[in-house]
């Protein structure tokens, strides 16, 4: 729902239709408005935790598929990586989403914490991996893997691990 209409398509009348049921039964499932859309958030990032706590355990250059899954996310996932975006953005307003946007920060400050132990180069990390998603997404010609793991490389230094 949130990956083709926007947060603000988000009701309980719209997510009864898509699902083909009244929508007495969606409110029913979700009291409010937060409700659905703490599940619509949770929904993307657990697809992306699930990724994230893979990544160490794949891959011996973290760096390497740090931007993979940043330029896969931005290409071939794009609504859905649009759609946590803009759930992420209403989290700052809307706090019942704070804790689902803070457990994808966690995931990736423990990818990051892979490459070094630094805590200020781990939290750079954090917010060059972020930033290179947006900046991705907003890139209509895409950001490649190799763009994004050259600025990963001179955040947590360019060795492996």
């Amino acid at each position: 729902m949130v990956e083709a209409d926007g947060a603000a398509g988000v009701t309980h009348r719209a997510v009864a239709r898509e699902a083909g049921v009244p929508a007495s039964s969606a409110v029913y499932h979700f009291a409010t408005l937060d409700d659905l859309l703490v599940a619509a958030l949770t929904s993307v990032t657990d697809a992306y935790v699930e990724q994230l706590e893979a990544l160490a355990d794949r891959h011996s250059d973290v760096r390497t598929a740090l931007a993979e899954f940043v330029a896969d996310g931005a290409a071939a996932d794009r609504r859905r990586a649009l759609a946590e975006y803009e759930l992420t953005l209403l989290a700052v307003r809307r706090p019942a989403l704070r804790p689902v946007v803070r457990r994808y920060l966690a995931a990736l400050t423990d990818v990051a914490a892979c490459c070094v132990d630094d805590p200020t180069t781990v939290r750079a990390a954090v917010a060059a991996v972020d930033g290179l998603f947006l900046q991705a997404l907003l890139d209509d010609r895409g950001v490649s893997a190799e763009e994004i793991r050259a600025v990963l490389a001179c955040v947590l230094g360019g060795g492996d691990g």
